[in-house]
């Protein structure tokens, strides 16, 4: 039996009502209450289960393969804590699936990442987790706390090999200001479930901001709520998936609070066969949500045949008195108007692909305000793009990095 702290039970006591929601599912810590899914359940229904070795049913989640490498900001501290931390649960997160809920039992230590009350900083934070194997699953907790008015960058990135399912805990005290990066970079044959819950204190503001480029099988679960009026949270994303990767984002809003924020943009590109790029945005404003705005967005572009790319974009509302909702999500080709304009110009087809994939992404990745993650982010489209050069041509070539 899973038992959750007094941090957490207090936590639950200060949530809103629950309601009855299709565009999340209600949570617990027992396992049990977890049904292991088949497909055929609405929020495994993309996912290819079979990949997930075990994960989601009852493979041992006692695996330590990995190692994890720490540049803490000043003033800011990063270490391993008890499971029975104060820090665990002030989320308010609750396992939404079976995979989640058995990384919460799993798990016997939390990496805590605290940023004290008023602390400005401008230097990141990075976690760095590498992966040394994937033989066997580990199970991770990770809990980004800012304290009442601090302004805070934290990056998390994960590399290597791994089958990990992990939760997530995010923070965000009264008037702070926090970005947090969660960066999969994974190799070609990791395995990764994350589920990361955020908490928005009042008129505070959250960045988080996904990216997704390695892996087998990669499934990034993010929610937001808040804990006073006047937050604001903006999720951005993007991803790539290439031949046989399964890369699945989905989000969850919950307008819990008045006079609330968020803006969600998501841009993703596939190429080779058998990618599959699946992309979730649900949000639900309470009836109690009054004068709240929200809008979500999801492109995909499709480089190549053998593609396939699904974006379910979701708004349930149960009061009429807000500013604004909306949402958008599109999927195709090339735009063949912007290729006969570069290629009018002498520039040469595949040269011109890659401009149109770079313009594409560039406008979010400028939004990351990281400087450093911004420049690698640029490189690793073009090493993406590369991928297709050598799919296509049988060779590669050298390529400057815009």
């Amino acid at each position: 039996m899973t038992v959750a702290t007094d941090s957490v039970r207090n936590a639950l006591e200060q949530s809103p009502e629950k309601v009855v929601s299709h565009l999340h599912p209600e949570g617990s810590f027992e396992i049990a209450d977890h049904v292991v899914p088949t497909g055929r359940e609405e929020v495994w229904r993309f996912t290819p289960l079979k990949r997930l070795r075990g994960i989601h049913q009852d493979a041992p989640l006692d695996g330590h393969s990995f190692t994890v490498e720490v540049h803490a900001a000043d003033g800011v501290t990063a270490e391993a804590v008890g499971v029975d931390h104060e820090s665990r649960g002030t989320s308010g997160i609750v396992p939404p699936d079976r995979v989640s809920a058995r990384a919460w039992a799993a798990a016997d230590s939390v990496f805590l990442v605290d940023v004290p009350k008023e602390h400005v900083g401008e230097e990141a934070t990075t976690v760095t987790l590498t992966g040394t194997g994937n033989d066997v699953a580990s199970a991770g907790h990770l809990v980004i706390r800012a304290g009442a008015f601090a302004k805070a960058t934290v990056v998390i990135r994960f590399q290597g090999t791994a089958t990990l399912a992990e939760n997530v805990e995010i923070v965000v005290g009264d008037g702070a200001e926090l970005t947090v990066v969660s960066l999969q970079d994974w190799d070609d044959d990791a395995v990764h479930h994350s589920t990361q819950h955020a908490r928005i204190g009042r008129d505070a503001t959250l960045r988080h901001v996904a990216v997704s480029f390695g892996g087998d099988v990669v499934r990034h679960d993010a929610t937001a709520e808040y804990a006073g009026p006047g937050g604001s949270v903006e999720m951005l994303g993007m991803y790539f998936a290439d031949e046989g990767q399964h890369i699945e984002h989905r989000l969850f809003v919950d307008h819990n609070q008045p006079h609330t924020r968020s803006n969600v943009n998501y841009k993703g590109a596939l190429q080779g066969q058998g990618a599959h790029a699946v992309w979730i945005g649900n949000v639900l404003i309470r009836k109690e949500a009054e004068g709240i705005e929200t809008y979500e967005e999801n492109r995909n572009l499709v480089l190549t045949d053998g593609c396939q790319a699904d974006s379910v974009p979701n708004l349930e509302i149960e009061t009429g008195e807000i500013e604004g909702a909306g949402h958008a999500s599109a999927t195709g080709r090339f735009d063949d108007n912007q290729l006969f304009y570069l290629r009018s110009r002498g520039i040469e087809e595949s040269e011109a692909r890659r401009l149109v994939v770079h313009g594409f992404f560039n406008d979010l990745i400028r939004k990351i305000g990281v400087p450093e993650l911004e420049e690698q982010l640029v490189g690793t489209v073009e090493a993406e793009l590369e991928k297709n050069v050598h799919r296509i041509t049988g060779a590669t070539a050298p390529v400057e990095v815009p």
